[in-house]
């Protein structure tokens, strides 16, 4: 299982950004996706996830509202859509995979990642 993440950048506050998390190795049915972050000085916090179905998913209370996390099937790729940036999402992001059951397909797990992309650098200038 391989993830890459990319689409980072340098942005002003307020603006968008589009990060994917490309997978080979596996089938996005089979594992949950969550994206996380890692500020600078803070610990790293969970972002959004996404159930094996894709029809489940979960947003920080601090993200909820601005950001939205997405799939391509046939891209094997997720995709988290970053609105209305502030300084504060200023973070190191990172995709991270965990396998699920096929009885766990429609279930969000906020824990347990075993499988981890290099990060991709977000900074929101004010």
């Amino acid at each position: 299982v391989q993830l890459q993440a990319s689409g980072g950048g340098l942005v002003q506050a307020g603006g968008s950004l589009k990060l994917s998390c490309s997978a080979s190795g596996y089938t996005l049915d089979s594992y949950n996706i969550g994206w996380f972050r890692r500020a600078p000085g803070k610990e790293r916090e969970g972002v959004s996830y996404i159930s094996g179905s894709g029809g489940t998913t979960y947003y920080a209370d601090s993200v909820k509202g601005r950001f939205t996390i997405s799939r391509d099937v046939a891209k094997n790729t997720v995709y988290l859509q970053m609105n209305r940036l502030k300084p504060d999402d200023t973070a190191v992001y990172y995709c991270a995979a965990r396998r699920i059951t096929r009885a766990t397909m429609d279930v969000v797990f906020l824990d347990d990642y075993n499988y981890w992309g290099q990060g991709t650098l977000v900074t929101v200038s004010s």
